[in-house]
């Protein structure tokens, strides 16, 4: 066991005067708020892009990738879960990633590391939140009015009008039932994807099917690293700590109990969503399996009704999900703009909270329509910021806090994962940065087409 943590190295963010502590991050939930947090943050519609990151891989390895993820990932949750818990006990409750980094390994440059990973993931996430918000909404209308004039660009800016709104909401802890909501909107459309793609798979409309890789050997190896970024990304979160943040103290041993939650939904949606849509769809699988069901040549491929629900599904999580990702940035916000001696609803709290959240909020749609890239916006963000995370952070420190004997299996399978996740993170960053720098030559800026 590790010995406790030396003196608080941050002792300008005393909980009592810190508002993103005490206003975003305030502390009342039970384990199964936990549960709902995580599943929102995990089990999203880039499940619909499991298909897609199996073209890249094929049957056997797309299988072992999304085993091998999952239990990786929630192996190192349970650390990281672990290692907050120890610090607890120690008397230094952190609810924050960076500040928990920073402290068990002795190193200021590592809270500006975390920062900066988890800005790009908040703000990645907003953005393809919103993105995939706005294709919905396309897909919609582009079925009532064929002909209609709207473009991609104007259904984002309807759903960051929407996620303005819902930004106020002030505090992560007032999410739990948004959440909650979450969690059953995503068992929802999932298990009326795999029935429509089951019966596309099926009826006589179905298009041919093609398992077969690229033929280029190193195409296969940046497709199958692409695919394996979109898969950490799937998995990733990002915000564990901050999470369990939102538990009433003492916070020991309930995260578990919400990853048991969360992981239960997670076995029950990846893998059907993943087997129905690349059995339907093989190597044509799209980035969205919903564009697959209803492609631009052809007939649908499932009941209007149908698809017409799982997108309205699929539409209502983004919101929540948006919401979940934006509370690091709110935090960070609030932590340098409010007073917490003037209360939540002071307007000296009030307006500053209103006028930040609204502008990160633009920028992440203007962003959106701006770079219509979702497919591969997946794959950086699980590279350059998932795998650092998830894979690799929670493995080191709970090395440096538990100092585990080198000769024990814990410590080396800790070392594996690090050396393995390290050595896919930078070939996940060089191959889907490739991609997205590939795709950039077939777009226009605000275009209406999401680039695959």
């Amino acid at each position: 066991m590790a010995d406790p943590p030396a003196a608080d190295p941050f002792p300008e963010a005393r909980r009592d005067t810190d508002a993103g502590a005490v206003f975003v991050l305030e502390s009342k939930g039970e384990w199964w708020h936990a549960g709902y947090h995580l599943t929102t943050a995990i089990v999203g519609p880039t499940i619909l892009t499991l298909p897609y990151a199996f073209r890249g891989l094929g049957w056997a390895l797309g299988f072992l990738c999304l085993t091998v993820m999952g239990a990786v990932t929630f192996y190192s949750y349970f650390l990281l879960s672990k290692v907050l818990d120890h610090c607890e006990k120690s008397g230094r409750r952190h609810i924050r990633f960076r500040e928990l980094a920073a402290d068990v390994l002795g190193s200021g440059w590592m809270f500006y590391f975390v920062i900066f990973i988890q800005t790009a993931i908040n703000t990645g996430i907003g953005i393809g939140a919103i993105l995939l918000a706005g294709e919905c909404l396309q897909i919609m209308y582009s079925n009532l009015a064929p002909d209609g004039s709207l473009r991609l660009y104007e259904f984002i800016a309807m759903v960051t009008v929407v996620m303005i709104v819902l930004s106020q909401l002030p505090t992560f802890h007032s999410l739990r039932h948004i959440n909650l909501a979450s969690l059953f909107l995503s068992l929802g459309y999932t298990f009326l994807v795999v029935g429509a793609c089951i019966r596309a798979g099926l009826s006589k409309n179905a298009p041919p099917r093609d398992y077969s890789l690229e033929s280029s050997e190193s195409a296969r190896v940046f497709s199958a690293f692409t695919s394996i970024s979109i898969i950490a990304a799937i998995f990733g979160n990002g915000i564990l700590p901050e999470i369990q943040a939102t538990l009433a103290p003492p916070a020991t041993g309930k995260m578990f109990k919400g990853l048991i939650m969360c992981y239960s939904v997670i076995c029950v949606t990846f893998y059907s969503a993943a087997v129905s849509g690349y059995w339907a769809f093989g190597n044509e699988s799209n980035s969205n399996i919903l564009k697959s069901l209803m492609p631009d040549n052809g007939p649908a491929l499932a009941p209007t009704w149908v698809l017409g629900l799982g997108i309205v599904f699929v539409l209502l999580q983004l919101f929540a999900i948006g919401l979940v990702y934006s509370q690091v940035a709110y935090e960070i916000m609030e932590q340098k703009s409010a007073d917490v001696k003037q209360g939540i609803f002071s307007m000296r709290n009030l307006i500053p909270r209103i006028i930040l959240r609204t502008l990160y909020m633009i920028f992440c749609g203007f962003v959106a329509a701006m770079l219509p890239f979702f497919g591969d916006i997946n794959g950086v963000v699980g590279a350059i910021g998932f795998i650092p995370l998830d894979f690799v952070l929670p493995m080191v420190l709970y090395n440096m806090t538990y100092k585990p004997p080198r000769s024990s299996l814990k410590y080396w399978v800790n070392v594996s994962i690090i050396v393995v996740f390290s050595g896919a993170g930078i070939m996940g960053s060089f191959s889907s940065i490739r991609k997205l720098v590939f795709d950039a030559n077939k777009f226009k800026l605000f275009s209406s087409d999401v680039v695959d």
